[in-house]
Parts: C-alpha cells; structure tokens; sequence
C-alpha cells in the first residue's frame, strides 16, 4: 500500500516538473507583471495624495496673499505652484483668483497674463469658460474690443453660453449697437435658470433698452 502511494506520488511531482518546465517562467513573468503593476499602482496613489498635499500648501500661501493685496508675493507664489503643479486644478483656480485680484489692483497686464494661462492649461472646461469670461471683461475695460470679441467667441459648456451672451451684449452696448447687444441680452435671460439671481441682472438690462423678456414676442 505504501509503494503504490509513493508511486502516486511521484507521479503528481512529475507532473507539477513538467508543467512548470512548461508553465514555469510565463507564471513568473505574470506574477512580476502584477505585483509592479500593483506596486506602480500604489506608487502612483501615494504621488497624487503627495502632489495634491503639496499644491494645497502652495493655493492656500496664493489665497492668503491675495486677501491680503501683497501682489509681490502673490505673483511668487502663483508662479510657484504653476511651475510646479501646473497640471492641478488647484494651480488653475490659483490663476483664477490671482487674475481677479491683479485686475482689481489695475495690474491689467499680470492679470492677462495669469488668465491667459488658465485658458491653455485647464482642463476643467468651466475654468477655462470663466478664464475667458474674465479675459474679455478686462479687455473690455481696456477699450481692446476686438480682443474680447476673440475671447468670447471661443467654445464654451453650454452652462456657461448665457454667460457669454450676456457679455457680448455688453460688447454691443460699448461699441453702440444696442439692437445687436438686444439679442445678446435675450438670449442669455432664456438660457439662464429662472432662479438664477444673475437673470434679474440681465433683466435690468433688458428694460433699459425698454424690452420685457417676459412678453410673449420676447421669451418666444
């Protein structure tokens, strides 16, 4: 009875040798393959917590000195986490915030500059749609009309058309065309929700130029 266990036996131990000869170094590669890619994997996740960290770090120095108005160190700091960071969302809303705060300082060109970078870095397409948005008013208020025609005529998300359209009716209304800009200003009020409190603004527009987007000619 015992022989023929051990022959049992080193039967299946031949078997288990011929089939990693055979096997043997495929399921050692896959294994390797796995276990790196799993590795990697973690790699990877530890980087992205460690990048977010960092670029957190950096938005919050970028918010502190643009609440405080010291613009030396809000052009250091957003130049920092854009070197640095610049495919984050943080770095883009950093560019945001900082071309607000350049444009209220009248630092026109540095907030251009901040804006612009937003526009070709962001992949977040509502950023970008306000980079622009925030492009052409301040083209706008440099009388550089034709520059913000040009920001307001790129693609946008559709959430932010009316945005647009209501700017270009401000475009129209600064270049006299007041029928032009009428069309802009309604077509911005259908787009916008009904509780939007942005629509009431555009429904003052309207009424200067004695139009009442409620009529049914008008919200046809």
């Amino acid at each position: 009875m015992a022989s023929a266990l051990d022959l049992e036996e080193q039967e299946q131990l031949d078997q288990l040798k011929h089939f990693w000869q055979r096997w043997g170094n495929l399921i050692s590669w896959v294994l390797i393959a796995v276990l790196s890619a799993y590795a990697a994997w973690n790699g990877w996740q530890y980087w992205q917590r460690r990048q977010a960290a960092q670029a957190a770090v950096l938005f919050d120095t970028v918010e502190q000195s643009a609440q405080r108005g010291d613009l030396a160190l809000l052009e250091r700091s957003l130049a920092d986490i854009q070197d640095k960071f610049g495919s984050t969302t943080l770095a883009h809303q950093a560019g945001l915030l900082a071309g607000k705060v350049f444009a209220e300082k009248n630092e026109a060109d540095k907030a251009e500059k901040a804006l612009t970078w937003v526009t070709q870095k962001a992949d977040d397409a509502g950023l970008a749609a306000l980079a622009r948005l925030r492009l052409a008013s301040l083209a706008m208020q440099n009388k550089a009309y034709d520059k913000a025609r040009q920001w307001l005529s790129a693609d946008v998300a559709s959430s932010f058309q009316p945005l647009v359209a209501d700017r270009l009716g401000d475009l129209e209304m600064l270049q006299g065309q007041p029928d032009k800009a009428r069309e802009h200003y309604l077509k911005a009020w259908r787009g916008l929700d009904a509780r939007a409190e942005y629509r009431q603004i555009v429904e003052v527009k309207l009424a200067a130029l004695g139009v009442n987007p409620k009529t049914e000619g008008a919200a046809k």
